[in-house]
């Protein structure tokens, strides 16, 4: 009777050894395919999930996820693609338009010096209104191929936010005065430094200052915290939560703004991510508020 027994133990013991190492095999094969998956989505590369498991079932699931792969990286290759034509696009069309414009400029600037009547003075003033606009924006279009073509070309060191806020907000003194926009600023005493580009800070900067000018009912309140944040915040009754949903979308803009390509706040999310940061945008009782957030690098003082 003891035999039996003992060999009833050993061949259970067996079995449940078997079913371990085969539990061990298919934790195995799903790591594996877990790593595999994650590592083909982040390279890009052109081979597929392998798994040393034979278990069918976990080999017809990595086929299947390679089945996918292929699909993905095809329609990937087709959205490089047409994004790569429509950067060259706009790079060609924004130069080809500031060819002409400035011919354009430069007659008006020849017709001012001539004797004119009060209407024809009045003509000429609109259009020449009506070319600056267009210069700014065939500008802002250029610059937003320049960005999206030269991803590398920042100069990342050491910057004090609170500095080149100041700066931007002083160089926008007058088009808020003229929309009776008086800001409400709070930079905290202690710097806050922060791994960026100067000249692209400055630039999102004066995006945000300039979309607020755009959409505020009167008011601005921009704050700098010690962790590095900066939120813009103004009353903006003219939008909807769904219009601040796509405030970043490229060529968006609002009702309210149709005197602007709706390239700013793009090109504002591809800098801030360039450098490691985030933007996010939020929209509570008509308040719209802009927020960005620098990662801290740990820099000191000493290095600015």
């Amino acid at each position: 009777m003891e035999l039996w027994l003992w060999v009833a133990i050993s061949i259970l013991a067996a079995v449940i050894v078997l079913l371990l190492i085969k539990i061990y095999m298919l934790q195995k094969a799903a790591k594996e395919i877990e790593d595999g998956f994650s590592e083909k989505l982040m390279t890009g590369t052109n081979t597929l999930i392998d798994i040393s498991t034979g278990n069918r079932h976990m080999r017809s699931l990595a086929n299947s996820l390679n089945k996918e792969l292929r699909l993905l990286r095809i329609e990937r290759h087709r959205f490089e693609q047409g994004d790569l034509e429509l950067k060259n696009a706009v790079t060609n069309i924004s130069h080809d338009i500031r060819t002409p414009l400035t011919a354009i400029c430069g007659y008006l600037d020849l017709l001012e010096e001539e004797e004119k009547t009060e209407a024809v003075s009045r003509y000429l003033s609109i259009i020449r209104n009506r070319t600056e606009l267009l210069e700014q924006l065939t500008g802002e279009l250029f610059r937003y191929s320049v960005i999206l073509s030269d991803r590398d070309g920042l100069s990342i060191e050491p910057v004090v936010i609170g500095s080149v806020l100041e700066e931007s907000i002083a160089a926008f003194y007058t088009a808020l005065t003229e929309k009776g926009i008086a800001p409400v600023v709070q930079i905290p005493e202690e710097k806050v430094i922060r791994n960026a580009d100067r000249s692209a800070l400055a630039r999102i900067f004066a995006n945000l200052i300039n979309n607020a000018i755009k959409y505020s009912d009167g008011d601005l309140d921009i704050e700098l915290k010690s962790n590095g944040e900066i939120i813009f915040t103004n009353t903006a009754s003219g939008v909807d939560e769904i219009q601040v949903g796509k405030l970043f979308d490229r060529f968006y803009t609002v009702e309210a703004a149709r005197n602007s390509t709706g390239l700013g706040l793009s090109i504002s999310k591809i800098l801030i991510e360039q450098m490691g940061g985030t933007i996010t945008a939020g929209y509570e009782n008509e308040r719209l508020s802009i927020c960005l957030a620098l990662p801290d690098e740990s820099v000191t003082t000493d290095k600015c």
